[in-house]
């Protein structure tokens, strides 16, 4: 008699896979990567490929040393390293960006079960890690196109956020990525792309990303008299479209609802423009994303609704 085999529901058969999912998202990311490339250099692209390959090499250790079932033809390893690459700056010396890989692998990922099992995303977390070790290198910016020999002073400190008005770049410069920031960072047009092939291929919900920019865009032009240009500078400043496209979306780490997902964007758009506005540093998203990712099972139990019929657990 043939053994029948009951798995619990639902019963749905998909060719989604987690491999196709990782592709699209590596596709996603690719003209963020095009115009690194085009902004800061060859650099850009030796930093992100070396990230990716880093990520992938400390994960298949991993398994190979705790004798668990390889996991990095699932691609995530390589998303993983592009979204660290991108929040990086781009002249960082490379043993940083290698510790960082292993923080977000071994550390933050794999050590709390892999993919799916991890509680915070793991490009945030490493990037916090490297801010608090090496600030200073964390906070070192090159100019774009200093490759070609356009900028005398090729390195400075102050981008967008800590610039003075008259340094400030113009907005259509803000658009396409001719600023300061970090390698991925820069240019909004591209990760504006990247989000809506994800959100044309149901990849991610626009919930989340529209709720936590949305947020910081009120705030700002609450906090700014309503002047629509200061809102728009403090929209595409900082890591603020990577992080609400490409991190605040991750499955693992953020809500499964609907209303979860508004309510960690809207958490993520008040602590990133608090954080901004209020604290000595001059970025929040990072912090943001990983303060609402600890609060994701909360957000989870109030927002998940009950199944038709079902009682509320009695209070011991």
């Amino acid at each position: 008699m043939q053994k029948m085999i009951v798995e619990p529901s639902p019963h749905i058969r998909s060719s989604v896979t987690t491999r196709s999912i990782m592709l699209d998202v590596i596709i996603a990311l690719c003209p963020a990567l095009i115009a690194a490339v085009v902004l800061f250099g060859v650099r850009a692209l030796l930093l992100t490929l070396i990230c990716c390959a880093c990520c992938v090499l400390f994960e298949w250790l991993f398994c190979i040393i705790t004798k668990k079932s390889r996991t990095t033809s699932d691609r995530s390893a390589i998303v993983t390293g592009m979204l660290l690459a991108f929040n990086l700056p781009v002249d960082i010396p490379i043993y940083m960006a290698v510790i960082g890989c292993f923080v977000a692998i071994v550390i933050v990922k794999m050590l709390f079960g892999g993919i799916g099992q991890n509680f915070a995303n793991p490009a945030v977390t490493a990037r916090i890690v490297l801010m608090l070790s090496f600030s200073s290198a964390m906070t070192t910016w090159t100019a774009p196109f200093a490759y070609q020999g356009a900028a005398a002073d090729a390195v400075t400190s102050a981008t967008p956020l800590t610039a003075p008005p008259e340094q400030m770049p113009q907005l259509v410069d803000m658009l396409f990525g001719v600023r300061l920031g970090c390698t991925g960072e820069t240019c909004v047009i591209a990760l504006l792309i990247g989000g809506v092939y994800l959100v044309v291929r149901k990849i991610i919900s626009p919930v989340t990303p529209c709720a936590f920019i949305g947020t910081v865009a009120v705030l700002s032009l609450v906090a700014n008299g309503g002047d629509p240009t200061a809102m728009l500078y403090s929209v595409m400043s900082g890591g603020l479209m990577l992080g609400a496209i490409f991190m605040a979306t991750d499955y693992s780490t953020t809500p499964l609802t609907s209303m979860g997902k508004l309510v960690f964007g809207i958490g993520c758009g008040v602590l990133t423009f608090a954080i901004r506005e209020f604290a000595s540093l001059p970025e929040g998203v990072s912090y943001a994303i990983l303060l609402m990712n600890i609060l994701t099972p909360y957000i989870d139990k109030i927002t998940v609704p009950r199944a038709f019929g079902a009682k509320r657990e009695a209070k011991k």
